[in-house]
């Protein structure tokens, strides 16, 4: 769980009770918590709890998961995932087991993406270093000469050989 950001969590919240035209007052009524309380989290005074937070966000009407992520609770990707799902398990024009069949599909494209997601990092990573290697190893007349050591990135070497023309012997 990330650190409590309640100084962005408070002034956010003071914009949306005032575009809501509420007086703190009457959004502490409204989400059943004190009127000194409620101002202490609108200073960034205090943290409020998970619980304060959604009874909040339903007072003025906005997504308990936006109050989450503002107040470093919840993760912007969690929350796209929850809202996604809520979403989806909300709509009345399909039934139950075509919901979890969708569910279903979304969690296999989130799993494939971030799988492809890692295997691109990797690679990028990889060719970073290769590239740091190779321009290590330059010599004068501008080839590039790779040689092994037991620093070289993972990788270097198949890089270093493809690079390399296929007649040439690998110690040239």
């Amino acid at each position: 769980m990330a650190s409590l950001n309640v100084g962005n969590l408070g002034e956010y919240l003071r914009e949306q009770r005032r575009s809501a035209q509420l007086s703190l007052r009457q959004l502490a009524d409204a989400a059943g918590v004190s009127n000194p309380y409620l101002s202490q989290i609108e200073r960034g005074l205090r943290k409020p709890s998970a619980e304060v937070l959604q009874q909040v966000a339903k007072a003025l009407r906005i997504s308990a998961e936006t109050l989450y992520v503002r107040a470093g609770i919840l993760d912007e990707t969690e929350r796209e995932e929850l809202e996604t799902r809520a979403v989806v398990l909300a709509d009345p024009s399909i039934n139950e087991r075509q919901k979890q069949v969708l569910l279903q599909i979304y969690d296999s494209f989130r799993k494939e993406n971030a799988a492809e997601a890692a295997v691109a990092a990797a690679a990028e990573a990889d060719r970073a270093g290769t590239a740091g290697s190779a321009e290590a190893t330059t010599g004068t007349t501008g080839a590039t000469r790779t040689t092994s050591t037991t620093e070289d990135p993972p990788g270097a070497r198949a890089a270093a050989a493809a690079e390399r023309p296929a007649d040439a012997s690998p110690d040239a």
